[in-house]
C-alpha cells in the first residue's frame, strides 16, 4: 500500500532520498578500510566523494557503525593522537572477501543514488512504475528458485545502470 502523507521521492522524516540499503554502509565502511586504515572522519569524506559532495554521511550514522563493526572483531582501532584509528582485521578481510556481491550491489546502488541526488524529483509516472515494480516482487511470496533470482537480478541491474546512464539518446 502507498504512503499517500509523503511527497513522492521524499523518505519519511524528510529526509530526502535513502540512500544506502541495509548493510550497505558496513560494508562499504569495510571495503574503504580494506585499502588503508583511517580516521572516522576521512570515512566521511570519502563517502561523501563517491556522491560528488551531494551527501555526506552524518557521524551519528558512521561512528555507531564503525562501533558495531567493531564490536564484531571486523575492525579495530588504535589512537591517533586524540582521534581514533580504524583499520580492518584479518576477520573483516575475510568478511569482506565473501561479501563481494553485497559490495558490488551497494556500489551500484550508490551510482544510482549518485544521479538520483542531482535534485529531480522522480515523475508520478516513474512512482509508479516503482510502485508495480515492489508490487511484481511481492508477488513471489518466497518462492525464488536460483534461474529466477539471477534472471530477475539481471534485469534490475540492466534497468538500474540504463536509468542512472541517463537519458536515451534518439537516433
Amino acid at each position: 500500500m502507498r504512503d499517500h502523507h509523503h511527497p513522492p521521492g521524499r523518505e519519511r522524516g524528510g529526509r530526502g532520498h535513502r540512500v544506502f540499503a541495509p548493510g550497505d554502509l558496513k560494508v562499504l565502511l569495510l571495503d574503504l578500510l580494506s585499502a588503508e586504515p583511517c580516521h572516522g572522519y576521512d570515512l566521511i569524506r570519502r563517502i561523501e566523494a563517491m556522491f560528488d559532495g551531494r551527501y555526506s554521511p552524518s557521524p551519528g550514522v558512521i561512528y555507531p557503525t564503525l562501533t558495531f563493526l567493531e564490536e564484531s572483531d571486523l575492525i579495530a582501532s588504535g589512537s591517533d593522537g586524540a582521534k581514533k584509528r580504524y583499520q580492518l582485521t584479518e576477520v573483516g578481510r575475510a568478511d569482506l572477501a565473501d561479501q563481494h556481491v553485497a559490495l558490488q550491489g551497494a556500489r551500484e546502488r550508490i551510482d544510482v543514488s549518485r544521479h538520483a541526488l542531482r535534485g529531480h524529483d522522480r515523475p508520478q509516472e516513474i512512482h509508479e512504475a516503482v510502485h508495480n515494480l515492489r508490487h511484481a516482487l511481492q508477488l513471489h511470496h518466497g518462492r525464488w528458485t536460483h534461474e529466477e533470482i539471477v534472471r530477475v537480478r539481471d534485469l534490475l541491474n540492466a534497468t538500474a545502470r540504463a536509468v542512472a546512464g541517463g537519458p536515451a539518446l534518439e537516433e
